[in-house]
């Protein structure tokens, strides 16, 4: 379902300002727009419309405590841009990346920020896209046309997180939070807490605020591979050591994760029971051998059916070791006033529950599109490598790697699009 918002007659509306492409989002993918396509094509004119106030994307809008990258950053950063920090990097240390790429390259002039598109309708009389966007600070509506149209905008809605309607949820007294739109005045302090899920956030938030919790119960439907402890830095402090310039040590380090991760899902595919083994022993050697790894850290499924999360230092076993943080691994029964009731019998008690179960996907931006005046439903439509649509003319939208860093498909996709 999309929230399109109506664009109504009597607006006011801006002339139209012509560029030969248009970046939608500037996120970690417009970003990187913006840059192949001032390095590959610098004759075209572009811009950026970004609906929020600043860029970053998803480092910007999720503000749960501990936010940090699931991906390194020597392949989650761009190629053209030396990592120089710990591979697993914090929203702060994304965002400030970010910034320097878009300085240190002269971007800012061609993003427009608080620009929330509303239609895009292609006309096959002039081959061109006209963009509709609602300006934040006035209301009023800016008007562009394109050549060509560049979907940066990700595949989630920012504005909510996706909670399941569990029964009796109204009654429970406490306070209810999803990590997306996370409060800033939320006080977890001396407070017990329930985390509902078993991604990468939720291993992200438990420790994160186990210390300043009274406790922290991880409730999950089933258990999640997690790697525990990553040192991809070790290679590039050996390099320093030895005075090899950083971006060397960038391009050197970046091909060596690549090179890693692709052995890993090869193995993953034709040695799965050694691979499940492998990781369950690291999970082993943190835990100890009493705790029930069996129940809570083991899936049902091989290694790489689903995404697997990197646990830095193995910061979430630690809470787990330390006691200040439980796994309860149960389907939900229904909520009480008092916290949860679990399938298994089990009820567990709580001042703040806390859902950490995913994004409402949103694919293309909630925009309106039309080919012709004709209403476009991307349902009916079959896609070319995953970037184009059949019928949809000069249209490509970025989606990266589900087994390997996003930016690595991002980058080869402005390369296509840039030849193109």
């Amino acid at each position: 379902m999309t929230k399109h918002e109506t664009i109504t007659a009597d607006e006011t509306r801006s002339a139209a300002r012509h560029v030969d492409v248009l970046v939608v989002g500037a996120g970690i993918s417009g970003v990187g727009a913006a840059y192949h396509l001032q390095q590959q094509r610098p004759n075209d004119s572009f811009v950026v419309l970004e609906a929020l106030d600043s860029f970053g994307g998803t480092w910007l809008t999720h503000k749960y405590p501990g936010i940090r990258s699931d991906s390194d950053l020597y392949t989650f950063g761009y190629r053209f841009k030396p990592w120089v920090g710990a591979p697993i990097a914090t929203a702060e240390e994304i965002l400030t990346y970010m910034n320097e790429v878009i300085a240190e390259n002269d971007l800012a002039r061609h993003i427009h920020y608080g620009r929330r598109i509303q239609t895009a309708s292609w006309d096959s009389a002039t081959n061109l896209w006209t963009i509709e966007a609602r300006v934040a600070a006035t209301g009023e509506i800016d008007r562009y046309t394109a050549g060509f149209l560049w979907m940066c905008q990700g595949y989630y809605r920012h504005s909510e997180g996706y909670t399941p309607e569990w029964p009796d949820m109204d009654r429970f007294k406490g306070t209810i939070v999803h990590p997306q739109t996370w409060p800033e005045d939320l006080d977890y302090t001396g407070k017990r807490v329930i985390l509902i899920g078993s991604g990468a956030t939720a291993a992200t938030v438990a420790p994160a605020i186990a210390a300043d919790c009274a406790h922290v119960s991880l409730v999950q439907r089933s258990p999640t591979y997690f790697i525990p402890g990553r040192n991809a830095n070790e290679l590039a402090d050996i390099l320093r050591q030895l005075d090899i310039d950083e971006t060397w040590i960038h391009e050197i380090v970046r091909r060596k994760i690549i090179f890693d991760q692709a052995e890993f899902t090869r193995r993953s595919f034709e040695e799965p029971e050694a691979v499940r083994e492998e990781l369950l022993t690291g999970v082993r050697a943190l835990l100890g051998p009493d705790y029930d790894v069996e129940t809570h850290f083991t899936p049902s499924y091989r290694p790489w059916r689903q995404r697997i999360a990197f646990v830095p230092d193995g910061d979430l076993f630690q809470g787990v070791a330390s006691g200040k943080v439980s796994i309860h691994t149960a389907e939900i029964e229904r909520f009480t006033e008092t916290g949860l009731k679990l399938k298994s019998g089990e009820e567990i008690a709580a001042d703040i529950i806390i859902t950490a179960t995913g994004f409402n996907l949103n694919v293309l931006g909630d925009i309106a599109f039309a080919i012709d005046g004709q209403p476009l439903d991307f349902a009916k439509t079959v896609t070319y490598r995953g970037m184009m649509f059949t019928g949809v003319p000069n249209l490509v939208w970025v989606f990266g790697y589900f087994r390997a860093s996003w930016t690595l498909r991002a980058d080869l996709v402005a390369d296509f699009v840039c030849r193109l």
